[in-house]
């Protein structure tokens, strides 16, 4: 199992440089880390009063790579999952927010386990996900990441915008599906002709 420090570093890598891309609602983002993050943890690095995207400018992959750490690992106990969930869990707070607890939560419900779909690990989420490690601990990994793979289409099928990145330019598998499928077995992965076909409904 990788450190959580190797898994940041592999985030931040992931995730890449300075970016203003106007479909993506989380606005001007660096090595991860979006404006709103930053405004919301008073990230004012040009010491100017205010953050805007000269601050995003500024940040720098080890800034990044403890800000993943301490706001999208720790403070929302992805440390107390069971150890195959931690890398994509982690990997898809920092891609989506609570969306990644949320995917999780469903998928237990799914599995007849009782836990409120409410995006927060508490007890009740620790506990449910102990009980689906010891029911299936060689699946539940595959199955957090395939979970994961139709929440990025679906949300796809709904926001046309955000195609592009579940669907590369030569019809093959976007970044998010990519990324999904880091955490999943090769034999789960789709082909690229499974790939067309589920998104050969979007024209």
């Amino acid at each position: 199992m990788k450190s959580v420090e190797e898994i940041a570093a592999q985030i931040v890598a992931r995730e890449g440089g300075y970016v203003d891309d106007p479909d993506d609602p989380g606005g001007a983002t660096k090595h991860g880390v979006t404006i709103g993050t930053m405004r919301r943890l008073g990230l004012d690095l040009d010491g100017d009063g205010v953050v805007t995207k000269a601050d995003v400018g500024r940040l720098t992959p080890a800034r990044a790579t403890g800000i993943f750490i301490e706001h999208y690992y720790r403070r929302p106990r992805i440390d107390a999952l069971p150890e195959s969930l931690r890398a994509s869990v982690f990997d898809m707070h920092v891609n989506s927010g609570t969306n990644a607890v949320k995917i999780l939560q469903r998928l237990l419900v799914a599995m007849r386990i009782p836990v409120a779909v409410d995006g927060i690990i508490g007890r009740q989420t620790i506990a449910a996900a102990a009980r689906a490690q010891e029911a299936a601990p060689d699946h539940l990994a595959d199955a957090y990441g395939i979970a994961r793979r139709n929440w990025y289409y679906s949300l796809a099928d709904r926001r046309p915008a955000s195609r592009k990145y579940a669907r590369a330019r030569n019809g093959g598998k976007g970044g998010w599906i990519r990324r999904a499928e880091e955490f999943i077995s090769p034999n789960y992965r789709l082909t690229g002709a499974q790939h067309r076909e589920r998104t050969a409904a979007w024209g």
